[in-house]
């Protein structure tokens, strides 16, 4: 299974790294920064033994699907990084719509992409600060061959749809995909068309969701994005809720008690 960068990416100046096996490639990627790379790299393991998502928890990265992690430095906010994850949540869909044409993909707030419903992509952010600008890594992991068992949430595969696929496949669509959202982002400047075509793909706008942060549900009907990229709740007495983070359930939380 070979990695090579789209040729936008490529010629961009982009470049790569493949590893067989890494702990994290997001904790790769983060090393290279405290060491002085600036990136743009991007980083592949085939094998990750100790892959992270969002809010500390694991995330696994069997054999055969695509963990990858793009480390940039920019002279951004930490806030205004934060809006990168619209952008590759944008380029993740896209690589996967092409892969997989028989599948629906959405986009679910703050960072998944969803296949028929179910999560076939995750992100995280990090970012660090580094000698006047911010050393940002995007980690992307995406079911490509397997999904996992177990999880509190449906999980998709991408060859459940389209059986030729591979993580290098994605990969190289990936990192195209990226270079035009990227583009259109222009170090936040952009942010409003990102949030635009982010909003066009998403699930659950003007319906009902819960979400959740720690041991606090808010209900209500999931109204857009801010400027920010923070979910706009409106609940049932129309009062308004702005929310930076937390896991969204499409439906009533307290019943099915996981997001989906």
């Amino acid at each position: 299974m070979g990695f090579e960068l789209g040729p936008r990416a490529a010629e961009a100046g982009h470049r790569l790294v493949v590893h067989e096996s890494l702990d994290s490639t997001n904790s790769e990627a983060l090393r290279l920064a405290r060491s002085g790379e600036g990136g743009p790299l991007w980083i592949v393991a085939r094998e990750q033994t100790a892959g992270r998502g969002r809010r500390g928890r694991e995330w696994v990265s069997a054999g055969g699907n695509l963990a990858t992690s793009l480390l940039v430095s920019l002279p951004v906010t930490p806030a205004v990084a934060a809006t990168l994850g619209f952008v590759a949540s944008l380029a993740v869909r896209d690589a996967c719509s092409a892969q997989a044409q028989g599948a629906v993909f959405a986009l679910k707030w703050p960072n998944d992409v969803l296949a028929d419903g179910a999560k076939v992509a995750g992100l995280l952010l990090e970012s660090e600060a580094r000698a006047g600008t911010l050393a940002i890594v995007i980690g992307i992991g995406v079911n490509v061959a397997s999904a996992p068992s177990g999880m509190p949430y449906p999980a998709a595969f991408l060859r459940s749809f389209a059986p030729g696929i591979t993580a290098g496949s994605v990969f190289s669509q990936l990192t195209d995909a990226w270079m035009g959202y990227a583009g259109r982002w222009d170090e936040g400047h952009g942010f409003d068309v990102i949030r635009r075509a982010w909003l066009a793909q998403a699930r659950g706008i003007g319906q009902a969701i819960s979400v959740r942060t720690g041991d606090w549900v808010e209900s209500g009907i999931f109204e857009t994005l801010d400027e920010e990229g923070r979910l706009i709740l409106r609940k049932t007495d129309g009062m308004i809720r702005v929310i930076s983070a937390g896991e969204v359930y499409f439906g009533d939380a307290s019943q099915n008690g996981a997001a989906s």
